[in-house]
This record gives C-alpha cells, sequence and structure tokens, in this order.
C-alpha cells in the first residue's frame, strides 16, 4: 500500500512552454520559477532538455509507471478500446512548436496521440558509464551485428524525426545519426574527410549549414582534416549505452542488414533504405506510413516513389500499403543486392504493391503482420515549419 501511494505523489507528466518576447522565446515551466530568455535556434533543444532533465530527476521503476493520460480524462488522444502495453514516455508538441509535454503513456494511448513521438530510454540515461564484464573482453572479438545495433539505430532514427525539422534533407539526417551515435560524452564528434567521403558526403556544405541552421551542432574545424563538429542537442549526451555500442550501431547504419545498399544511391534512397532495415527482420517488415515518412523526411507520394525505386534496384522484392490500418509492409529478398533498375509491375488489391521482375510472393506473405520489436510505431510529426 505504501508503494501505491508514493506512485500516486509523483506525476509524470512535465510541460514547458516557448513564449515569444522581445529578447527571444522565454521558456516557462510550471515546476520551476525561472523563465530564461533563449536564443531562436536553439530554443527548441533547450525545451527538450529541460523536459529530460525533470523525467531523470522523477524516474521510477518500470512497475511503478502508469498512463498518465487517464489521469486526465484521455483528453489526449481520441477514442480507442483502453490502455495496453508497456508504459513508455511521449513527447507531444502542439501545432505551433510552442508547447511541449513529456508524459507517460501506454502504446495504446501513445499510437493514438497526434504529434507524438515516443523517447527512447537509451536517450535518458544517466552518462555515467557502468563498468560491465564486456569491457575486458579482449581486442577483435567483437560479435557480428545483430538486434541491439539495429535497436539503437530504431531509436535515434525516431528521435530524431522530432528532434530535426521536418524540411531537414536526407543528407542532413544520415550525417546527423551519424554525429549522434559517435559523439563522446561532451558531444564532439571528430570525422575523418576518408569517412565522409565513403558517405558521399565530403566537399557538400548544405547538410552541415542545415544542422547548424537548426541548432542541433556546430563545427568548429571546417576545412581541417577531421571535420570537428560540437552536438549541442543535449538529449543526445545522456545516451545510456557506451560510445563503443554507439559506435557499432553507426557502423551497423552504413551497412544495414538485411539490406545491402550501396554508397553510390542518392541520399534519399539510403536513408529509406536504412530505415526499412531498421524496421525489418530477416525476409520482411512493417511500420506504419506516419512513422515511415518522419523518419525518411518525405511526404507519402514522395516515399512511394522511393519504394518504387528500391523495387527496381532489387532491395525490396514488395511492399503494400494497407490504407485502412495505414501500414506499409514490405518483403525483402533472401540476399539483398544493389542492382541496375529493374521493371515494375505494380497491382492494385487493397492497397499499392510493386514487385520485381520474376519475384512472385506467397499470396500469404502479407496476411499475418511481422512483429516488431524495440519502440512501438507512433506518430512523429514534430514542430511545423
Amino acid at each position: 500500500m505504501r508503494l501505491a501511494s508514493t506512485n500516486a505523489t509523483v506525476q509524470r507528466i512535465w510541460t514547458v512552454h516557448l513564449r515569444p518576447q522581445t529578447g527571444g522565446p522565454a521558456l516557462t515551466c510550471p515546476r520551476c520559477a525561472h523563465s530564461p530568455l533563449l536564443p531562436a535556434a536553439s530554443a527548441r533543444s533547450a525545451a527538450l532538455t529541460h523536459l529530460a532533465r525533470h523525467a531523470r530527476a522523477d524516474a521510477l521503476p518500470g512497475h511503478l509507471r502508469t498512463c498518465q493520460c487517464r489521469t486526465r480524462g484521455c483528453h489526449w488522444h481520441p477514442r480507442h478500446r483502453g490502455c495496453a502495453g508497456p508504459v513508455l514516455l511521449a513527447l507531444t508538441c502542439d501545432r505551433s512548436g510552442r508547447a511541449w509535454r513529456l508524459a507517460d503513456a501506454c502504446a495504446a494511448c501513445a499510437a493514438a496521440m497526434s504529434r507524438t513521438a515516443v523517447v527512447p530510454p537509451t536517450l535518458l540515461g544517466t552518462g555515467h558509464t557502468q563498468p560491465t564484464a564486456s569491457t575486458s573482453r579482449p581486442a577483435r572479438t567483437a560479435p557480428a551485428f545483430g538486434p541491439a545495433e539495429q535497436q539503437r539505430v530504431r531509436e535515434m532514427l525516431t528521435y530524431l524525426a522530432t528532434a530535426l525539422p521536418r524540411f531537414s534533407s536526407p543528407a542532413a539526417r544520415l550525417l546527423a545519426l551519424q554525429c549522434a551515435l559517435r559523439a563522446d560524452h561532451h558531444g564532439q564528434i571528430r570525422l575523418p574527410h576518408g569517412f565522409l567521403r565513403g558517405m558521399r558526403i565530403h566537399g557538400r556544405t548544405e547538410p552541415w549549414l542545415e544542422l547548424e541552421h537548426a541548432g542541433w551542432l556546430h563545427r568548429s574545424r571546417r576545412r581541417c582534416s577531421p571535420v570537428q563538429a560540437q552536438v549541442l542537442d543535449a538529449a543526445v549526451l545522456h545516451q545510456a549505452p557506451g560510445r563503443t555500442a554507439r559506435i557499432r550501431a553507426a557502423q551497423w547504419a552504413l551497412r544495414p542488414t538485411p539490406l545491402t545498399v550501396s554508397s553510390a544511391l542518392p541520399c534519399a534512397l539510403r536513408l529509406t533504405a536504412l530505415v526499412l532495415a531498421a524496421h525489418s527482420s530477416a525476409e520482411a517488415g512493417e511500420g506504419g506510413l506516419d512513422a515511415l515518412t518522419r523518419q525518411c523526411g518525405q511526404p507519402p507520394p514522395q516515399l512511394e516513389d522511393l519504394l518504387h525505386q528500391l523495387v527496381r534496384a532489387r532491395l525490396v522484392t514488395a511492399w503494400r500499403h494497407h490504407h485502412d490500418s495505414g501500414e506499409v509492409r514490405w518483403e525483402l529478398p533472401a540476399h539483398s543486392s544493389p542492382s541496375k533498375d529493374a521493371p515494375t509491375r505494380p497491382t492494385r488489391e487493397g492497397g499499392a504493391v510493386a514487385r520485381g521482375p520474376g519475384q512472385h510472393p506467397p499470396a500469404a506473405a502479407f496476411s499475418t503482420p511481422q512483429a516488431l520489436t524495440g519502440v512501438p510505431r507512433v506518430s512523429t510529426t514534430g514542430e511545423r515549419r
């Protein structure tokens, strides 16, 4: 009974507002007395950092956390069948991007909320590296990439879909993903020119300028090798996995399995293939159309065109958009490898289907949804610009 009373006294709802002022937007929090003025470029990052600080200070064990929208009469979302699934941290912003709310919500309620993204627990770590038995592992005995790296990339893509502006280009999103996973505990990143050549963004200033304009990072050394930058998003600095584990996830993002993506492909295709790989199992995958469009930074028509191009490149065998549920499901070949463009054969039977030449998936291929692990799929719409 004492534990239940403790859970009732701790309200796991935090809200901040960005109110326009003459010297810049002021951050107001009902739980804090001061309202500091912020530069307009870093106001959103400061709001997310403030919410993360409250969430870490009011931490609760998982068995004591409850869905907070029930205390508000479930007015945060349309009616559905009721609470279900694990309790997650849901980040929501209003249409203007000036009010941000972080609260505990079950997976069912978080999926029903609009303009909401799930905050991965790895982004709310304490920032202190805990010694484990793996630190004493000899060199050159690292295991092959597996679900752990895939989950970390999926969580970071989900977070960046909210942290970055909606108009961020695919090249900027790929660069931000590598910077977020490779940054040290001070937020500093060093990328050699050879690494940037491998990503096909060496000599391109547009992705860096986009991230700097959004207030997400700042380059300290531009023309020297390696390129040095400071990540300004404080939420990225408190990731629970160690830097070695995050670098492994960054390496997996460069060659995501089960897809084999060529670095010669355009950035939009590479990002789309990476998002599909992050939500795929060995032979198939699925994801909500809204979540995929947010993570790829593409509206639905452009995303469907990119999926058709992946079919022509034989990276995807078939895909289908279920209009009733809003789910997009796809099949992967046994050994994904990029190839020249091949003709497609679109059909429509309850949704758009694209197939490569000679590829005839069984009729039951899309009858059962594929189970995914990790962060549940929710709407990830962020601030409107």
